[in-house]
């Protein structure tokens, strides 16, 4: 792929005829060149002659490609060691603010994740040709990315010159700049809608030594799979993976492949979870009939969507009898598998939803519908450790129960990691695998977050907070906290404020609690009232019904398998600290009830490592001080957690 559509030395583009300039722009532009697209190209091309004309060094490059999510800097400038990151508003009478959010994206996108931008001087510019001028500070974040600055035609020049006078660096090659590997962490958003244009995993995924390379489970996968259809056999395979380390993409990079592969395949991502479902369909629609610019309509886009990624409870529904035949997939991704339903919650679903007296746990069902095949199948089941937060789920153990109880003719793959007791619930890997065919490969377990780029340590550190291991919890606090910051506040205001400092450009920021957080709702945190996921998660600054504005909360239940980059994560009563242990409870009524079940318990454990482990670049925890004259909310509700994380070493706002 062409990095940029124009690229050259400064003194070689000063010379250069507009004609020469324009014909290499317009021929490397895969798309119809507009006539509104090709006067700003001439526009800029004027103007930088003029600027740059006195430089007696430098090179810019048109049009650069940011790899990850296909969008382009309309120019980039090094010059005296210096990179200058100009989004161009031709025309334009005033500094829109997506204009900045967009041109401070494109510099954190660079400064991240492309090698040769991670310790350059990164300076973004919008350039609003018509725009009165604007006084500005000269102020850079801490790793290197400064404010972005704002010019009009005239004060271009005398900008660029002031402050490549205070700033100046060390010259490097701008060609081995060009031909620098771009290593990104896409949310799995950005990560659908790359898969689905079209784009292979190893594109948008990092591939640097310190993350698991996610391209190889994706050819032991692809590998199983061609096996299984070759040698007429029925395969399951289990992908376990720490929270943050890429399971959902793992399989919609299934899902696209083999549909693009073979399309009698039907390969077909599934998922209940709801929330997820809802978002991603929307994502990819949206961005689909944004790039088609009018070519296809909201509605075809949303049938196509809806083949690719469909709610697991409406593949379950179509196999009911008296159907009998089998599914046309044969390629069935189960995302989330660990939150199928036990025997006795699917029993009392179909009951009260379809009448049927029923007797099989939702992975039995599942693996009986695929089972229907005459010759081939594949199952592949992402399972997250310690993920189950809802009565009912099944873990694990219930698709084992089914293996060996009614289908030990599937070969078993998995990933000797799936020993962890957070998969197993306690039960020996002897009783999980008895009578089965077993296939152990490595390839089948990702152990390293890529949630989180700045730090790959925070499922670990979540971990030993929630166990109550303190001396694991202090030494990964003090260990990720100067890249990946936690902190701690009693009050709410504060960490508004200080999530807003946090983000930049579009980075997504916003409230999320626990479902049972019911005694936050003197603070606006009212985790009763349901939210529209695609909104809150999708939607830009302007729309109140967006995260952004932190007035609607997020729980569990809507956040797991997604994330967002900077989180409010408020802590309510309902998962405290008692005698030096957590202790479970329910808001229920008007008081407070002690959980008993260790199901239960477990969940609402499960619920805070969600929770704790949403954000990609940083959290705020927000605690509430208690109030005595409250039963419902004493002091001593809260001050136990509060202190416990103090300990840990989280410092307080």
């Amino acid at each position: 792929m062409q990095q940029a559509y124009y690229s050259n030395d400064i003194h070689s583009f000063c010379t250069q005829s507009l004609e020469e300039i324009l014909g290499q722009l317009a021929v490397n532009n895969s798309f119809n060149l507009e006539q509104n697209l090709r006067d700003s190209w001439i526009h800029e091309i004027k103007l930088l002659q003029h600027v740059l004309q006195d430089l007696p060094t430098g090179s810019l490059a048109f049009e650069y490609t940011i790899p990850r999510i296909g969008e382009r800097i309309d120019v980039v400038i090094a010059y005296a060691g210096i990179l200058y990151i100009l989004e161009f508003k031709v025309g334009e009478t005033y500094y829109p603010r997506y204009a900045r959010d967009q041109v401070v994206d494109y510099a954190l996108a660079l400064k991240y994740f492309h090698q040769e931008s991670h310790h350059k001087k990164i300076i973004p510019l919008v350039v609003c040709t018509n725009a009165p001028p604007k006084e500005h500070e000269l102020k850079a974040y801490e790793d290197g990315v400064h404010h972005p600055l704002f010019c009009n035609a005239d004060t271009l020049g005398p900008t660029l010159r002031k402050l490549t006078d205070q700033l100046f660096d060390e010259e490097f090659s701008f060609e081995q700049w060009l031909a620098s590997p771009y290593m990104p962490t896409p949310t799995i958003i950005e990560a659908a809608q790359a898969l689905y244009r079209g784009h292979d995993v190893k594109e948008i995924s990092r591939s640097d030594a310190g993350a698991y390379n996610l391209s190889r489970t994706t050819q032991t996968l692809n590998r199983i799979i061609d096996q299984s259809k070759q040698n007429h056999e029925k395969s399951i395979c289990f992908v376990t993976g720490v929270p943050g380390a890429g399971k959902t993409l793992v399989g919609l990079n299934i899902a696209n492949e083999r549909h693009q592969y073979d399309e009698q395949e039907h390969a077909v991502f599934l998922s209940g979870n709801g929330p997820l479902v809802s978002v991603l369909r929307e994502a990819l629609t949206r961005d689909e009939v944004t790039r088609s610019k009018g070519e296809i309509t909201k509605t075809e886009s949303k049938r196509k969507v809806s083949a690719f990624i469909q709610n697991i409870h409406h593949f379950r529904n179509a196999a009911l009898p008296p159907t009998t035949k089998a599914p046309a997939e044969k390629v069935a991704i189960f995302d989330e598998a660990q939150r199928a339903w036990t025997k006795e919650q699917t029993a009392k679903f179909m009951l009260k939803r379809h009448g049927l007296s029923w007797d099989m746990s939702e992975p039995e069902f599942l693996i009986s519908v695929m089972d229907r095949h005459q010759d081939w199948a594949v199952i592949i089941c992402l399972i997250g450790g310690g993920q189950e937060i809802h009565t009912g789920e099944a873990g694990l153990p219930a698709w084992f129960d089914a293996l060996r109880e009614r289908f030990p003719h599937w070969n078993v793959y998995a990933s000797p990691q799936i020993s962890d007791t957070e998969y197993t619930r306690g039960t020996s890997l002897k009783t999980f695998f008895k009578g089965l065919p077993l296939y152990e490969t490595t390839d089948l377990h990702l152990s390293i977050s890529i949630r989180s780029f700045r730090n790959e340590q925070v499922s670990a550190f979540v971990k030993s907070l929630l166990d109550k291991d303190l001396p694991a919890a202090q030494h990964l606090y003090s260990a990720l906290s100067s890249n990946y910051p936690i902190v701690l506040t009693r009050n709410l205001e504060k960490a508004r404020q200080w999530i807003r400092e946090q983000a930049r450009g579009t980075e997504r920021y916003g409230v999320i609690a626990s479902s049972g957080a019911k005694r936050l709702r003197q603070f606006g945190i009212w985790v009763q009232s349901s939210i529209q996921a695609e909104n809150w998660f999708l939607n830009g600054k302007e729309d109140v019904r967006s995260s952004y504005f932190l007035e609607d909360t997020a729980t569990e239940f809507d956040i797991q398998g997604l994330e967002i980059d900077w989180a409010i994560v408020a802590w309510d009563a309902d998962y405290r600290i008692e005698n030096g242990h957590f202790k479970s409870y329910n808001f229920t009524g008007s008081s407070w009830k002690t959980v008993g079940k260790r199901d239960a318990q477990l969940y609402l454990k499960n619920t805070y490592r969600v929770l704790l482990t949403r954000a990609r670049q940083g959290f705020v925890i927000f605690i509430p001080e208690g109030c005595d004259a409250d039963l419902t909310r004493q002091c001593s509700f809260y001050d136990g957690i509060y202190y416990y994380l103090k300990e840990i070493g989280i410092k307080e706002l």
